[in-house]
């Protein structure tokens, strides 16, 4: 199922693709997937590893802190901050994705919101304390890339910190279609868009057969007097 899920995910973004529109898939995808989490496959239905394993090290706290969930999915990784006491804003492109996060967590106190990364609204603008980012970079065509790293650079306060989350592959890796994976290149978008890379891990997943991960870290600079 899982196969199928993907091969589907990649077709219909290369149809919408050929069409102009370079996002345009997401909601249809979900509207196809009626209701089966396993048609969804990058829905897991729980956290992200990779951001549970940083939040532990981490020691994080977030009472007190705004978070941002990016293409939020099915609401897993927004759960989790709000269980470590974040107010957190989630949000998807797919409004159907965003109405099986309300009904899987009907008593959330995750502000759950349709919205494009692309056009988020400027009362966003340096307002969250912590964003975290999983796999809606890679699944973008790298010319929308140094927009989204923008988008979401302008949303950080002062002093707050981005965690992004990727398939890694090496820069010289043969690659054919639609590879879903970055470099280490595709994440400079991040620190041209103004933040400090303070953190990069290049690391083997826990999944069978493991796959090759980013786990990387940004913070936006306080301000000098």
């Amino acid at each position: 199922m899982q196969d199928r899920a993907r091969s589907r995910a990649r077709q219909m973004a290369q149809e919408f693709s050929q069409r102009g529109d370079k996002t345009g898939w997401f909601e249809p995808f979900y509207v196809e997937a009626n209701g089966n989490e396993q048609a969804i496959h990058w829905a897991d239905m729980i956290s992200n590893p990779g951001l549970v394993e940083w939040l532990d090290r981490q020691q994080i706290d977030g009472h007190g802190h705004k978070a941002l969930v990016v293409g939020c999915g099915l609401g897993d990784d927004a759960e989790e901050l709000a269980r470590r006491g974040f107010d957190v804003v989630a949000f998807d492109i797919s409004p159907t994705a965003i109405s099986w996060c309300q009904q899987r967590f009907p008593d959330s106190p995750v502000h759950y919101v349709a919205m494009d990364a692309l056009n988020v609204p400027s009362s966003w603008q340096h307002s969250f304390d912590f964003i975290f980012e999983a796999y809606t970079v890679q699944v973008l065509p790298a010319d929308l890339h140094p927009r989204l790293a923008s988008s979401l650079a302008n949303c950080l306060a002062d002093g707050g910190r981005l965690l992004v989350v990727c398939r890694g592959r090496s820069s010289d890796d043969h690659v054919a279609g639609i590879t879903w994976s970055l470099t280490r290149e595709n994440l400079d978008v991040f620190t041209a868009a103004g933040l400090r890379q303070i953190q990069f891990e290049d690391y083997l997943d826990h999944e069978v057969p493991p796959s090759r991960r980013f786990r990387v870290q940004y913070q936006r600079e306080l301000p000098t007097n």
